[in-house]
């Protein structure tokens, strides 16, 4: 049987480790924090340069940290130091090179699906963050084509002629969901899939056996051009196709696709809906850090959040 966790955390951020640690502090025993990269505050390693300065408020912002945290103004280094700190003291289960496919809820239990393993779980608090941006090309991707170029499905309509980008679960689930309504071409530079899962695999190998899509496996595209305003794609192949849309799923996209997935509303703006405890419709799901703030979010921000959402689902019913 698979162990039921009180609370499984996404994202290894600030707003995550502060969870972990406040649920912890505030009496929680059995937490699992999941970040899909090799460490924790991902964010910090790779866009903040050595020795840059990490704040602890955005802008100038005066906010008074609520919780057991004691997180001040510091170095890129200093800030990992004292998050390492923090999770070796909390003795918090991790999983790293994890990522979350799936939340679902059945049965007053949430089932959090990762590449590697499923988890249960009484809450779970979504703390991905906003900073990283979809991962683009590095070809040239005209301006005239904007409405015609995607990084999500937000723009895509029926009974167009797709070329879909990209080879893990992503992408692939991305192309399988369209073939059902348009005619859709996955493009993956190398020769066969090695980031599916075993139901991802299966499913795009039954489609093209069945030629509901089309694989063009083993080339890259070369370049895009606008082909009276439609996306004209040169291959390496040295061949080139016309289509109507073409979407990127190569990575580093925005969380509105994977957040819809999970069953969390948005509003008219394109914000996920939450109440004033960070929780969503779907009760004992909640979110954290800069996806639960208008604008300019900050560490603090995500400590408190941490600190908030924590201390609801102990004064609430999800125990």
């Amino acid at each position: 049987m698979v162990q039921l966790y009180d609370l499984v955390i996404i994202g290894g951020g600030p707003g995550g480790i502060g969870a972990a640690v406040e649920a912890k502090a505030l009496g929680l025993q059995n937490i699992l924090m999941i970040e899909k990269g090799e460490n924790h505050s991902q964010t910090i390693r790779k866009f903040y340069k050595d020795n840059k300065r990490v704040d602890k408020n955005y802008k100038g912002q005066e906010i008074e940290l609520k919780g057991t945290i004691d997180f001040r103004d510091g170095t890129k280094e200093s800030t990992l130091n004292y998050f390492d700190s923090l999770l070796d003291k909390g003795e918090i289960d991790t999983a790293f090179n994890s990522e979350v496919e799936s939340i679902t809820k059945e049965n007053g239990q949430f089932y959090v699906v990762t590449s590697k393993a499923g988890y249960r779980a009484k809450n779970v608090i979504v703390a991905i963050g906003t900073m990283g941006k979809p991962n683009k090309p590095d070809y040239t991707l005209p301006i005239s084509l904007k409405e015609r170029i995607n990084f999500n499905l937000d723009k895509c309509s029926q009974k167009e002629k797709l070329l879909i980008v990209g080879g893990g679960n992503s992408a692939v689930e991305y192309a399988i969901e369209l073939s059902k309504t348009n005619n859709v071409t996955l493009n993956y530079r190398r020769e066969t899939f090695s980031r599916l899962n075993d139901i991802n695999l299966t499913l795009i190998n039954e489609y093209n056996g069945q030629e509901k899509l089309r694989l063009r496996l083993g080339m890259d595209i070369v370049s895009i051009e606008n082909e009276n305003g439609l996306v004209k794609v040169n291959f390496t192949d040295g061949y080139y196709t016309i289509y109507d849309r073409v979407i990127y799923a190569i990575g580093g996209t925005t969380p509105v696709d994977f957040l819809k997935k999970c069953g969390i509303t948005f509003d008219a703006e394109g914000k996920p809906e939450f109440d004033e405890h960070y929780e969503t419709k779907t009760k004992g799901l909640y979110l954290a850090g800069d996806i639960a703030v208008k604008s300019g979010g900050s560490i603090a921000i995500a400590l408190n959040h941490a600190h908030d959402i924590v201390t609801h689902i102990l004064t609430s019913s999800h125990m």
